[in-house]
């Protein structure tokens, strides 16, 4: 152990074998130089872990330094002194002292630790690889101070001459020094130079792009002067100057609120300030193109004429009674307030019955603009609410974009299929639609794309579905459903000779005088070509016959007028595709005919069962749900409990199986409605009795026999009277449904109304 004087180094590490110039200007400092010089010029070089540090203590300065030989001072004009030091070894502080004068340590010579020579062979060899790696990239190092590097044998000299050149932070180099192995010294080292490349990898990266993009700017701004000096000459600059202030003149004259009308100026001032062909200034100037667009304020004067209203809907569409009337309540109230707000109105029915142009025809007899939009298959939310504007494809949502298409704010609105609306991770439309359809917020809707509100409380929403299952009950809660049932024969048959055939005759240019379809032809295509609640499959049947008597009037010059009855039908439209004898049967065992309701209008289906030897299982058959398996297990039960009304023996239910089959089987079927038609038969089956098929029946069954009130009344039995079905018999409680049945249909059909199976079987079973 010796001890030195101490000089603590702020910003340099000294390694052993480096001859190195130190700076030093503290007083305590220039003490030790002193005191060394007086002495064997011997020194203790450390740094300071603190280089703020003015008078550093033991903890302000690592433990582990270098002992080094002063080899020449030289005092400066400023009063430093520069020290030329040579390292000697490196050393680790074991006593520190303060003196008045200085800092004296005692310290302890550290060695240097080799462990197997091939290994640092190839150290070594990785070593000067990287620093020549290094020498490469930044060039701070003369090629021949790396030649003579190169040429250094001793290992540990090699790594301190390495470090020595090495531009890093100063704490790394000390651990360096500390590490005694001079594996781990190397292997430290190339880790500091590696680090070093990869950073100034990445800086010169991020350098490129920045003047790449600093190039890109200086083109695009020296091409937008040449462009502004070119329009200046061809006096376009007016032209822009002109446009904005025609904007501008837009903006003031529109009736927006205060808040729009703050928003459209802002983003105004920014076009301005922007170049004409800039990206952004693309966006804002289409954002302000969709302010301007809007009908903000501008309203078309209703014509609120309840007599000419309803001519209109009468002249447009036979029948559909309640919703015409709902628009003359309409009407009629609107005469005795102005406040009234828009209604929103929901027709539920079957394809083809004419929801989205009775729609038109509302539109029409309010004298209000019509716009449609279909949600079928819409996904994103965004096609609601609209994009946010954060690039330049970006757009208003669907409801903005059509009231820019009305061209006023008291539209009638028509959204279009809303049950088949998706959803996925995009967002949900349906939850989106909530604003726009509450009579309560839609005062203040807020578009994403304009980011201010607008008023759609004026505007007479109407919604379409065809099933009332899939609607978000939030969303169905806020509209007014109005049902429109199938049509019956008789309102088929009307529509097609007031509506259908006139249409399609004018569409194929011809006229009453050259085809005509007879009465009877037109009910042999209702009731043999087409199997509809509504009116679509009649009018392409329609348009067929009319286009197969075109055919015939062009090819055949002799042929002037073409005659379309019932006894020509087939030859013009081919084989009967749907025939109501199906249903003609008078009787039958194991078989019962039920009515059953889809969202396409009403159908029969004619329950089978079959029994035979087992082992007392219940199979059943058809594509049912879950509610419809249940009620063949209730009815299996009730079954059992009737057994001994009928003389069925116990037996029966063990050592037989029992098949119940709902025909129609790709056909999804769900609901409780066929438990009264499962039950009847089933006992039917068992009982060897026979059931009258000219009854139809629906209801809920309970295992107590009771019979209970189902939903779609009106579909099922316009399906029973389709298919030439006069005797139904319905749940007591569905009594009240009765009323909505059309006249003409009532009048030819006998309803039985019960409570129990047993008043149901009285009916049916045959003695």
């Amino acid at each position: 152990m010796e001890q030195y004087t101490l000089i603590p180094l702020r910003d340099i590490v000294v390694f052993p074998t480096m001859i190195t110039p130190i700076f030093v200007g503290r007083k305590r400092s220039l003490n030790a130089v002193e005191i060394a010089n007086d002495t064997d010029k011997k020194i203790f070089l450390t740094l300071q872990n603190k280089a703020d540090s003015e008078n550093p203590k033991k903890e302000d300065v690592y433990q582990v330094g270098v002992v080094a030989e002063i080899l020449q001072t030289l005092k400066l004009p400023d009063g430093t002194v520069k020290v030329l030091v040579e390292g000697l070894y490196r050393a680790k502080i074991i006593d520190f002292t303060e003196d008045i004068d200085c800092n004296y340590v005692t310290v302890e010579k550290l060695e240097e630790i080799t462990k197997d020579d091939s290994i640092n062979e190839i150290l070594r060899e990785s070593l000067l690889k990287t620093f020549s790696e290094y020498i490469k990239r930044f060039g701070k190092v003369p090629k021949e101070l790396f030649e003579t590097i190169s040429e250094v044998k001793d290992l540990t000299k090699l790594i301190y001459m390495v470090a020595s050149n090495v531009a890093t932070k100063i704490n790394e180099l000390q651990e360096v020094l500390e590490i005694d192995e001079l594996d781990g010294k190397i292997e430290k080292l190339i880790e500091i130079i590696e680090t070093e490349i990869e950073i100034s990898k990445i800086d010169e990266r991020i350098k490129q792009r920045v003047k790449a993009q600093m190039t890109k700017a200086q083109r695009e701004y020296y091409l937008n002067e040449q462009i502004k000096a070119i329009n200046k000459e061809l006096g376009r600059d007016e032209d822009l100057k002109a446009d904005l202030q025609e904007m501008e003149d837009k903006i003031n004259s529109l009736k927006l609120n205060e808040q729009t009308r703050e928003k459209a100026l802002k983003e105004l001032k920014k076009l301005k300030a922007m170049p004409p062909m800039s990206s952004e200034a693309t966006v804002v100037r289409n954002y302000l193109d969709w302010i301007i667009s809007l009908p903000w304020n501008e309203y078309t004067e209703d014509k609120l004429d309840i007599n000419n209203a309803e001519k209109i809907l009468e002249r447009d569409h036979f029948g559909l009674e309640k919703p015409k009337e709902r628009i003359l309540e309409f009407l009629a109230v609107k005469q005795l307030s102005e406040s009234l707000k828009g209604p929103i109105l929901c027709f539920v029915g079957p394809p083809g019955v004419g929801k989205t142009s009775l729609a038109k025809s509302i539109a029409e007899s309010m004298g209000r603009n019509f716009v449609r939009v279909s949600l079928g298959g819409v996904r994103d939310e965004a096609e609601i609410r609209g994009h946010r504007r954060t690039y330049i494809g970006s757009l208003p949502g669907k409801i903005i974009q059509s009231m820019k298409k009305a061209g006023s704010m008291n539209p009638v609105f028509l959204l279009d299929e809303i049950d088949k609306i998706g959803v996925d991770f995009r967002g949900d439309p349906a939850s989106a639609l909530l604003e726009a359809l509450d009579p309560e917020q839609n005062s203040t809707f807020v578009d994403h794309y304009l980011e201010v509100e607008f008023d759609l409380s004026k505007v007479f929403f109407i919604t379409t579905a065809n099933s009332l299952e899939t609607i978000p009950h939030p969303l169905l809660d806020r509209m007014e459903v109005i049902r429109i049932s199938g049509y019956t024969e008789k309102e088929k048959y009307n529509i097609a000779r007031k509506f259908l055939i006139p249409k399609q005759l004018k569409e194929h240019g011809l006229d009453d005088d050259r085809v005509k379809i007879t009465d009877s032809a037109i009910m042999s295509i209702i009731r043999h070509y087409t199997k509809e609640a509504g009116v679509r499959n009649l009018q392409r049947e329609i348009g067929s016959t009319i286009r197969k008597a075109a055919k015939k009037i062009v090819s055949d010059p002799k042929v002037t007028k073409v005659e379309v009855t019932s006894r020509n039908i087939e030859k013009i439209l081919g084989l009967k595709k749907f025939r109501t004898e199906e249903y003609k049967e008078d009787k039958g065992i194991g078989v019962a005919t039920g009515l059953a309701w889809t969202p396409f209008g009403g159908e029969i289906l004619q329950t089978e069962v079959a029994v035979f030897e087992g082992n007392g299982k219940l199979i059943i058959t058809g594509h049912i749900g879950d509610v419809m398996q249940e009620s063949a297990q209730i009815a299996y039960s009730v079954a059992k409990s009737r057994a001994s009304s009928f003389n069925i023996p116990g037996y029966m239910f063990k050592e037989y199986d029992i098949h119940l089959h709902v025909p129609e089987g790709a056909v999804p079927k769900d609901g409780p409605s066929a438990g009264i038609t499962m039950a009847t038969a089933i006992i039917s089956a068992l009982s060897e009795k026979h059931v009258n098929l000219k009854f139809a029946m629906t209801g809920e069954l309970t295992l107590r026999g009771k019979v209970l009130p189902v939903g779609g009344i009106k579909e099922k039995v316009l399906a029973a009277h389709r298919n030439g079905i006069k005797e139904i018999i319905l749940p007591l409680q569905n009594k009240k449904d009765l009323t909505e049945i059309p006249e003409d249909v009532k009048s030819t059909t006998c309803f039985h109304l019960v409570e129990t199976i047993d008043e149901v079987l009285s009916k049916v079973i045959l003695k």
